[in-house]
């Protein structure tokens, strides 16, 4: 029996990234990648615009709703998607726990801007025993977790030092690389503010701080949003280099080889190894972790209490700001 999905809010992430897109090349959205996902069913949405429900049902051949208690009692699904604003994750998630109480829940990241609104959330979910994920999509890309093994099998050494950029707000989309970090480099143990930036949108601060983990430590430097987004990472291991670049679609490790012209120096493999990523059907990765939930099997999605640590860690640096 397929779990039933409801995706509420049909932006970008929740619909728009891929509509037009061919989806044997593309899956970026949450709706796209239930409907071709062999363990769930996409049986509805929830937005405010007339236009986007529209789209939604001719696209989706499923209905569309303007209100979550009408969606929800028509369609009793066992996992329930929040992929609206940030700043209405709170009150969403509170809405749907009051009507039904579904096997899981999957919110965007991050839980909250506000952080007794985030522990609120996961105290809400765990008193109802509700499975709280949050959509840090690339725990769930094969060739993260690639590299995550081979930092397990000490074939990428620790401790690491790095370089971050970001753009668009540490919590926005800072996030997405402190909580990557945190799964593979273990607990944020503390920082060091470098320069406190700006706000982005007036709401989301743009900090630069060196980050450290239990086992390396990490250079956040924010770019600016208005002429391009960037995000990438550089980390340095006494075994070699990985870069992850041009938002993750590019995944490369370079060994530490001999130099072949000065005797006993090393230098970096000038061969790169390509390590394969899923970034081209992120959601679908992300889905098949939630099929191993289901399954009572081993995954890598980020959970509700996961997420917010990941939140009063960074809160903490940007109390410093």
């Amino acid at each position: 029996m397929l779990e039933k999905c409801l995706v509420i809010g049909l932006g970008k992430i929740g619909m728009g990234y891929d509509l037009n897109l061919d989806p044997n090349y593309a899956i970026f959205s949450h709706a796209r990648a239930i409907s071709l996902h062999p363990y769930f069913e996409l049986v509805g949405a929830v937005d405010s615009s007339n236009l986007q429900r529209s789209i939604f049902e001719k696209h989706y051949n499923c209905p569309a709703f303007d209100d979550i208690s009408a969606a929800i009692m028509a369609l009793r699904p066992t996992v329930v998607i929040i992929s609206t604003p940030t700043e209405t994750h709170a009150n969403i998630l509170n809405q749907v726990l009051s009507q039904e109480k579904p096997k899981v829940i999957m919110c965007e990241k991050p839980l909250a801007y506000d952080l007794a609104e985030a522990r609120q959330m996961v105290d809400a979910c765990d008193k109802e025993g509700v499975n709280l994920f949050v959509n840090y999509l690339r725990r769930s890309d094969p060739g993260i977790i690639e590299v995550k093994r081979r930092i397990n099998e000490n074939k990428i050494c620790l401790p690491i030092k790095g370089v971050a950029w970001y753009s668009k707000g540490f919590l926005h989309n800072g996030s997405h690389y402190f909580n990557l970090l945190e799964f593979w480099l273990g607990s944020f143990i503390g920082f060091k503010l470098i320069d406190s930036g700006r706000l982005c949108n007036g709401m989301d601060p743009e900090p630069n701080v060196e980050v450290y983990y239990m086992d390396g430590s990490v250079v956040f430097i924010s770019a600016w949003k208005e002429p391009f987004s960037h995000s990438s990472l550089e980390l340095l291991s006494q075994s070699g280099r990985l870069s992850y670049e041009r938002n993750g679609t590019s995944i490369e490790w370079q060994s530490v080889v001999p130099d072949q012209f000065f005797a006993g120096d090393n230098i970096l493999d000038p061969s790169i190894e390509i390590i394969d990523d899923g970034s081209k059907q992120y959601q679908w990765h992300v889905l098949n972790q939630l099929a191993e939930i289901f399954k009572g099997n081993y995954n890598t999605l980020c959970t509700g209490h996961q997420a917010l640590t990941t939140l009063q860690s960074m809160h903490e640096i940007i109390k410093e700001r």
